[in-house]
């Protein structure tokens, strides 16, 4: 596997960064993860904003404008073979001297790596049972809007699906909301509305879910921004979950009961993946 390590493309076992690297220090960057299709990224340009975003909030400066990391992920995508797969971009702030201070750390650390993309069976969409995790994300937290390299929270949440043998974990926030997943936003319907918590929850504002609501404009189903508690999840229309490894996934469970599925769901997902067909061919 050859990974792009700033600005050199290099076998994996060779892509090594310092061990005072602030991203490996303090978890002191972003990163991005989309999906590549027939050699293409998808939606590169809406991931792309969030990730010139997400530097500017941390005030880390890219070594790299966004064209010259277009190219980079073309010609790593050749290099690899891997015309259908997922890209990460990883962004550290670098090495600087010890403590929280980002003074002195100049030389940012940039890094994109391919890896396979799941596959669902044809035929057969993906149907998650999920749990909810008893850690809690903050309300109103400015960092959540980006996918910043503190993800404890997540990890611990999805550690905690792992052991209950679940697909994916449900997260609350500080203010007793179900706001996402541990690598996903959530949907659920409601009086044949399609809703999603609102960004203010303290939720990543996800590039497929903002596809999704882009698809209900279109389609003419009526969408909306509003909190959601554990116990009106259970006894909504429907759910599911977006996210760019997967797009659309339907929820069978929460917490080992069955929640109901909705047949919105599927023509959400059929419209997300006829959108796939047609701008793979452009």
């Amino acid at each position: 596997m050859m990974i792009f390590l700033n600005g050199k493309f290099v076998p994996e076992a060779q892509a090594t960064i310092s061990v005072l690297d602030r991203g490996f220090l303090y978890g002191d960057g972003l990163f991005e993860v989309m999906r590549i299709f027939s050699g293409k990224p998808f939606r590169w340009a809406e991931h792309m904003d969030r990730f010139q975003r997400g530097a500017a909030f941390l005030k880390i400066q890219l070594p790299f404008t966004p064209d010259e990391l277009l190219a980079h992920a073309r010609r790593l995508i050749e290099l690899n073979a891997m015309a259908d797969s997922l890209l990460r971009i990883t962004l550290s702030r670098g090495v600087g001297p010890r403590g929280y201070s980002p003074k002195g750390a100049e030389h940012p650390t940039l890094v994109m790596s391919l890896h396979p993309a799941p596959e669902a069976k044809p035929g057969s969409p993906p149907a998650w049972r999920v749990v909810t995790a008893s850690f809690r994300l903050p309300a109103k937290e400015a960092l959540a809007q980006f996918k910043t390299c503190n993800k404890l929270p997540q990890v611990m949440a999805r550690a905690e699906a792992d052991a209950a043998g679940a697909d994916e974990a449900l997260l609350l926030n500080t203010d007793g909301h179900v706001v996402e997943g541990s690598s996903s936003n959530l949907f659920w319907i409601r009086n044949e509305h399609v809703c999603t918590p609102p960004l203010q929850s303290g939720i990543l504002a996800g590039v497929t879910r903002l596809i999704v609501l882009e698809l209900c404009k279109k389609m003419g189903l009526p969408a909306c921004e509003e909190v959601i508690t554990p116990a009106e999840l259970q006894r909504a229309q429907g759910a599911f979950l977006s996210l760019s490894s997967w797009g659309i996934v339907e929820l069978e469970s929460l917490d080992g009961l069955p929640l109901a599925r909705s047949p919105l769901t599927a023509k959400i997902r059929a419209a997300y993946e006829e959108l796939i067909a047609r701008e793979k061919k452009l």
